[in-house]
């Protein structure tokens, strides 16, 4: 028999649901905004009080940034960074976090600290860029995968996940016969899969986000990632966001296509938006319990 729910707790949902309801509308309204101002008229926005929707509806902004000869080139090595990166640092992160979860690795106590000390201290821009010289990096693809390849935070948090996986299973492994690198493929990773989703999503964001090394390490046009496209785009259009009011407005008689603001707003989005639609994939991963019923009593 199902209990009725009693008054107090009745209000008490009634108030969860408002908060949640606040929390979505304080952090979803910015980003909607974002978007109006990006599909409204250029010249119309400097009027102001654009809130809900666009009141001239216009792509313009859009058409500009993809109108860019650098755009599309610059959106296949991003993709192709993000996919080779994230899929590499998962597979060399795993590789490492494996024997250190095993408290009986001889040097167990020196391996972790020294991992862990390169998350306190660093060279600094300039000896990183002289190794990143030294090894034949600069202009190449490369220079995005090898030097950012593991991240010792993530390493850390897919260790302590594995720790947690009860001894039991695979020393069961074991006893059918297979050796450590298949108890670690065929077992230790198809357990880890909501903490690997969760890191790879750490990954993918990282890479897809990425400009400065692309600014720092590449000089060649066709090496540009989206992002670092996008500001160039950006800082294209910020002359004409410097004038006054005053000239804006003057301007406002001769119907520009776009403007700095309207060229910022689309450049959020189109840098936001592919990445926001990997969270749907990902989500399902982000469980409690994936090892229940794991092991036979």
């Amino acid at each position: 028999m199902i209990s009725k729910k009693t008054m107090p707790e009745r209000i008490f949902d009634a108030s969860l649901y408002v908060f949640l309801a606040g929390i979505f509308l304080v952090t979803f309204y910015p980003f909607w905004n974002i978007l109006v101002i990006s599909l409204n008229d250029a010249t119309d926005t400097m009027r102001g009080n654009l809130y809900f929707w666009p009141r001239v509806p216009t792509i313009e902004s859009y058409v500009t940034i993809f109108r860019n000869p650098e755009i599309w080139n610059a959106i296949q090595v991003t993709v192709l960074r993000t996919v080779v990166g994230t899929a590499a640092s998962i597979f060399f992160i795993t590789l490492l976090a494996y024997p250190l979860s095993k408290r009986s690795l001889l040097g167990w106590k020196y391996f972790s600290f020294f991992f862990v000390f390169t998350m306190y201290f660093g060279g600094g821009l300039i000896p990183t860029y002289m190794i990143i010289k030294s090894l034949g990096l600069i202009d190449s693809f490369w220079v995005y995968i090898f030097p950012g390849l593991i991240g010792v935070f993530l390493m850390i948090l897919v260790r302590t996940f594995m720790e947690q996986i009860p001894g039991e299973i695979e020393e069961s492994s074991k006893i059918d016969g297979a050796n450590d690198l298949q108890t670690f493929f065929r077992i230790i990773l198809p357990l880890c899969v909501p903490v690997l989703a969760t890191i790879g999503l750490f990954l993918a964001i990282g890479h897809w986000n990425s400009w400065y090394d692309s600014y720092v390490y590449t000089y060649k046009p066709e090496l540009k990632t989206l992002q670092a496209v996008l500001v160039k785009i950006l800082n294209q259009f910020q002359t004409a966001g410097m004038m006054s009011d005053a000239q804006q407005l003057a301007q406002g008689s001769k119907r520009i296509p776009v403007s700095s603001e309207s060229i910022r707003m689309a450049v959020t989005m189109v840098a936001t938006l592919p990445i926001i639609m990997v969270y749907p994939f990902v989500q399902r991963y982000f469980v409690k319990g994936i090892m229940m019923g794991a092991i036979k009593s």
